[in-house]
């Protein structure tokens, strides 16, 4: 009888540690993440990454039967990553403000601690161009509901404006993304909570003086 922590492997009986074979499996995404960024997807050989990290390339490829399969784990073990750690940041508070606030600063220092994250979403949008949407976007879709939800109650309670929930996720991920790519490309390195302040600043007080937006809109009537 095989022992609960053991599977078979490789369709030959052969039996190997669960927590051993997860490991190796994490093991070589996280060296997986880092080769392809610095090669590209194209110029990314399989047993140099094997080298790299240290086994045989059967084995990269008895976890991930074909590199684009090893590509796409990732690209999605990633953008997972990302989605928990907003997700954590945005659970420990229960102020919708609070929840934005962290919501950003995770979401940016996830990118300063892993800039490579940035390259792969380059490449999976050059390489694989006959997706309907990249692994980003189906993630960012599947949260659109509940973080629409929690502006809707912030709403209901005064604390913002009323508008359609969907334009304000829409306008601050759309914001958000397009900052990683601007880091990324200019080199920026404003350190990531200053460079939040700087986004929630403008975000939350907006760029008109008290009584400004009235007074625009005497002069337009």
């Amino acid at each position: 009888m095989k022992a609960k922590n053991e599977r078979s492997v490789g369709g030959r009986g052969r039996r190997v540690d669960a927590a051993l074979a997860e490991r190796r499996r994490r093991q070589i995404l996280a060296a997986a993440g880092p080769f392809f960024a610095a090669r590209g997807y194209r110029q990314a050989d399989v047993q140099d990454l094997a080298d790299e990290i240290g086994v045989g390339k059967g084995t990269v490829y008895r976890y991930f039967p074909t590199k684009e399969e090893l590509f796409f784990a990732v690209v999605d073990d990633g953008i997972q990553a990302l989605s928990d750690a907003v997700d954590r940041a945005i659970e420990e508070w229960e102020g919708t403000l609070d929840q934005i606030r962290l919501g950003v600063e995770a979401y940016l220092e996830f990118f300063d601690r892993r800039p490579e994250m940035v390259e792969l979403l380059i490449i999976e949008r050059a390489e694989f161009r006959d997706r309907e949407k990249t692994v980003y976007f189906l993630y960012r879709d599947r949260h659109q509901a509940r973080r629409e939800e929690m502006l809707q109650r912030a709403m209901d309670a005064g604390v913002l404006r009323r508008m359609p929930p969907a334009r304000l996720t829409n306008v601050i991920g759309d914001m958000l993304y397009g900052v990683i790519f601007t880091n990324h490309f200019a080199g920026r390195r404003v350190p990531f909570r200053e460079q939040a302040n700087e986004i929630l600043d403008v975000l939350m007080g907006g760029i008109l003086a008290d009584g400004a937006l009235k007074q625009g809109r005497k002069e337009t009537s």
